[in-house]
């Protein structure tokens, strides 16, 4: 009866179940995370410029061009392989409910150049007015 009457109550939190659950939730997000990326395997040719900015990513809409010619529409992080005249007919209805829609064209470097242009060409004779061009950081 003497030790229980000596005995306060433990007011203390003990935090370290907590922080092992954390670590292994960050472990196992950093595994997870490269997995998450999808996308087309495009081999972009490399250039010296300066890299864009962006801040907000709802303004821009990548176009893709694989080895093989197919043209690849990336929406909503859904990417699925079109035609052309598929491509430019989706990239247009996006425009009219977005003005300052920017079109980003992502070039294979084994593409031809005529292919770019073409799809250049088409998208703003759609109306896109903004279409710029995706490489690789080279080295300065």
């Amino acid at each position: 009866m003497a030790k229980a009457a000596r005995r306060k109550p433990m007011s203390e939190i003990n935090v370290v179940p907590y922080i092992d659950v954390m670590l292994v939730l960050l472990v196992i997000f950093m595994v997870a995370a490269p997995l998450m990326t999808q996308g087309i395997k495009v081999q972009l040719p490399s250039a010296i410029s300066d890299p864009i900015s962006i801040e907000d990513p709802s303004q821009f809409l990548t176009v893709s061009i694989t080895e093989s010619g197919e043209y690849s529409l990336d929406v909503a992080g859904e990417e699925s392989f079109l035609e052309l005249t598929a491509v430019i007919t989706a990239v247009a209805k996006v425009a009219t409910s977005n003005p300052d829609l920017q079109v980003l064209i992502e070039g294979d470097a084994a593409v031809p150049y005529g292919v770019v242009i073409t799809l250049m060409d088409q998208l703003q004779q759609a109306g896109i007015e903004n279409v710029g061009l995706i490489t690789q950081p080279g080295e300065r």
